[in-house]
């Protein structure tokens, strides 16, 4: 080292003396000094310093474009410019020959190539640390102490407050809000046991004892023994007895998660095939559940009939309707009619482009929908799904109907609507698709919007008829359901069960709506959230209730 810092050693004596100072440097000194560099310089820990910069900014040599990871950098004191070690000294020709390490805060010459030491540099890099270091101190003796005055409302300010106001309450969560343990994989039977729990036509049966398990495991145990001891491996388990022993454990008050661990066993040995910790379709299970209810509950055997009328069990009572299916020929114009059970509406979504009518549009203006022409890309919504359901279709070739009147197979028209509402509406929106050809399935991510208050009677079988053959048709079938149909076509919504993920690995969502509040229920956890939260989710399955519930008068009336 041919600076100040290296030391030489006489042969002849002992003692070191040092070097004379780099020449550069001193005229350098001459003509500038080093204290104004202390703003410049940034303070490491142990007393080092680096060159201040944007922590975004990457220094490179201004003549090869090398970065600090492959050599040292050396920023010129005169004009700033960056240069690695080897074309510093083409630098220095130009009389700028005094630089310091980007990274190091050590000086540099870049005639002599060695580093060079400065006592007033040193003492630069010092005042750089103490500066650091004395900052926080002197801003916070500049802080004002504001000491505290009560406030206390004058007659006017008291006046303003109290005017429109009502007294501040902290609102417990509403009773039956309980979540649900994973119990492996089992998060579709948490969501739909949350939209059950929470079905008022439903909770209100099983709350109010209707179905107590103890009376029904009397007239099973009774049945049993009247039959000799007959029955299979399910003789003893009812579903039913389960759910209202889950009603009893949910309502009691208690907020810690319910482990619903008897009502799986007891689907498990309803539903062998599906009976495993694999991941199950929530639409199937709800399904499925109602079936099995159906099965246990018997109210009047000599009504099991007419199951799909809503008369056999509280499932049908509360979940079934009736759909109507019209096929028309279209040579000689007859019209085959048939009527079917459901317990829920299987919609497709729609492609989001289609176009609106000034009917439609007053429809969909009804139900909720105010920026149509935002809503006519791109975006599938709950009305026109129904629209898509209750549409003309044509059928294919291979479709042909046998037409009564034609006496042969011809082309013909199907036209789906609603004969009879249920009291609570699920619709099934169809997110997982199958294709054969492909041999593949995958899932439809496309936004749904749903109206929280739905307006049913576009879509019911006589407003369909009314549209067809025009106001003469006010009643068929005899049947004078039609009105009652009618007046309960509102509908508001109380639950709605989102899928997240894949199709082979997702995860299902509840969010139950209670005291017009909307409440994420995921498993375990229940938080409150907002509407645009729900909104905003990938709805899966939609439960709707009735508004107003229309009671037909008795002919047989007891006292």
């Amino acid at each position: 080292m041919s600076s100040s810092t290296s030391t030489s050693t006489s042969s002849s004596s002992a003692a070191s003396t040092a070097p004379p100072p780099c020449s550069h440097l001193a005229a350098y000194r001459s003509a500038a000094s080093f204290r104004h560099l202390r703003r410049c310089l940034r303070p490491l820990p142990l007393g080092r310093a680096e060159i201040l910069r944007d922590p975004l900014e990457i220094p490179i040599c201004s003549p090869c474009s090398s970065s600090s990871s492959s050599s040292r950098l050396y920023a010129c004191l005169s004009c700033a410019a960056v240069s690695c070690a080897t074309h510093a000294p083409s630098h220095a020709a130009s009389g700028h020959e005094i630089a310091v390490d980007v990274h190091r805060a050590e000086l540099f010459c870049c005639a002599c190539h060695d580093q060079i030491y400065d006592a007033e540099f040193d003492a630069a890099v010092l005042l750089s640390h103490s500066f650091s270091s004395s900052a926080p101190p002197r801003a916070k003796r500049r802080r004002r102490r504001v000491e505290f005055r009560p406030w206390s409302p004058d007659p006017a300010e008291k006046a303003a407050v109290c005017h429109g106001s009502s007294p501040i309450t902290i609102e417990s969560p509403p009773c039956g809000l309980r979540g649900l343990n994973n119990l492996g994989n089992t998060c579709f039977m948490n969501s739909v046991l949350q939209a059950l729990l929470h079905a008022p036509p439903l909770r209100n049966y099983f709350l109010s004892d209707r179905h107590n398990r103890l009376v029904c495991k009397q007239r099973t145990k009774k049945k049993k023994i009247v039959d000799g001891g007959g029955g299979g491996d399910n003789a003893g388990i009812c579903l039913a007895c389960d759910l209202d022993a889950m009603y009893s454990a949910v309502f009691s008050g208690d907020r810690s998660p319910y482990s619903p661990a008897k009502f799986l066993y007891s689907w498990w040995q309803h539903a062998t095939n599906l009976a495993s910790y694999e991941q199950q379709d929530a639409h199937e299970f709800f399904i499925s559940i109602l079936d099995r209810i159906h099965e246990n509950i018997v109210e009047d055997r000599q009504r099991s009939q007419n199951a799909g009328h809503g008369g056999c069990c509280i499932a049908h009572k509360v979940f079934s309707g009736i759909l109507r299916s019209d096929v028309t020929c279209t040579i000689c114009g007859f019209t085959s009619t048939t009527y079917d059970p459901c317990v829920d509406i299987s919609l497709d979504l729609d492609s989001g482009q289609n176009s609106i009518n000034g009917t439609t549009s007053k429809l969909h203006l009804r139900n909720g929908e105010k920026d149509l022409p935002s809503l006519s890309c791109g975006v599938s919504t709950l009305m026109r799904c129904l629209e898509r359901f209750t549409r003309p279709e044509r059928l294919d070739s291979e479709q042909k109907f046998f037409c009564q009147r034609c006496k042969e197979r011809q082309e013909s028209l199907k036209q789906m609507s609603i004969r009879r509402l249920p009291l609570v509406t699920c619709f099934h929106i169809k997110r997982f698709e199958h294709s054969s050809i492909k041999k593949m399935s995958k899932k439809v991510n496309r936004f749904l919007q749903f109206p929280f208050s739905l307006d049913m009677a576009p879509y019911l079988s006589s407003s369909i008829l009314r549209s067809r053959f025009g106001n003469r048709i006010f009643s068929f079938d005899g049947d004078d359901s039609d009105a009652a149909t009618e007046l309960s076509s509102e509908f508001e919504v109380f639950a709605v069960i989102t899928h997240s993920g894949r199709l082979d690995a997702g995860h299902y969502i509840t969010y139950i709506r209670l005291n017009n509040h909307w409440y994420k229920c995921d498993d375990a956890w229940i938080t409150h959230v907002d509407e645009n939260t729900v909104r905003m989710s990938q709805a899966y399955m939609l439960f709707y209730v009735q508004k107003m519930i229309y009671y037909k008068a008795s002919e047989r009336l007891i006292a």
